[in-house]
């Protein structure tokens, strides 16, 4: 009898808004080959995240042109669910080196057929920076905010836009940093009330809650 280790929720979206997203950190090449196997078999849109060069050159060679890869955030996608709509969502970084864990969300989003708006490299170090974006910022109905170090910059965003505040720690920072984890603590006491905040370096985690409330605001209205 043959054994799979692979069993895809082809109609997870269907039940919660959100499709099934296959994390490939963890597994093994000949598991993700699997995946691709059934993905093409089924024509099914399908998100990939955590997913490194080599092995998406291994997938590339047996399955060429499936994937559309981005190597800064470590996604792919096959067929994205609809065509690109913007939408009043931004993700804002701290700093540049925030930058890959944005991308996840932004690559995340455009797989729902969100286009967000983009802000980078406005942390607190240099409020001036921030303050050039306001009005922007407020004009958005969700905000993904992406901050390591003491991750101030959701706080200080709290206290200044009326949006729903989704914050990201990252592991950006040095010693007492603790790969992100003073970060994540910190956002966990933020003065600012209201803020969604998600585990270290969940750029996907972030655009998913994001979805779900940006799904429930287009019933809405």
């Amino acid at each position: 009898m043959t054994v799979t280790e692979v069993n895809l929720d082809f109609d997870r979206q269907s039940r919660t808004g959100l499709a099934e997203a296959v994390l490939c950190e963890g597994k093994t090449l000949a598991q993700l080959q699997t995946i691709c196997s059934q993905v093409q078999a089924a024509a099914r849109p399908m998100l990939f995240t955590r997913l490194d060069l080599p092995n998406y050159q291994a997938l590339e060679q047996v399955f060429p042109g499936l994937l559309a890869y981005d190597a800064s955030s470590c996604t792919a996608f096959h067929l994205p669910s609809t065509p690109l709509q913007s939408r009043p969502v931004a993700v804002v970084t701290g700093g540049s080196s925030d930058a890959n864990v944005a991308n996840e969300a932004i690559r995340t989003l455009q797989f729902y057929g969100h286009d967000p708006l983009q802000i980078n490299d406005v942390g607190v170090a240099g409020l001036w920076r921030l303050q050039a974006r306001l009005a922007e910022l407020r004009e958005q109905q969700i905000i993904i905010c992406i901050a390591g170090m003491d991750a101030a910059l959701p706080t200080v965003l709290g206290g200044l836009v009326p949006g729903i505040l989704i914050a990201v720690p990252t592991a950006t920072g040095y010693g007492m940093a603790r790969g992100g984890e003073t970060a994540l603590q910190s956002l966990l006491v933020s003065c600012a009330p209201g803020i969604t905040v998600v585990n270290i370096n969940n750029g996907y985690g972030a655009a998913c809650a994001a979805i779900r409330a940006l799904n429930q605001i287009g019933q809405v209205t």
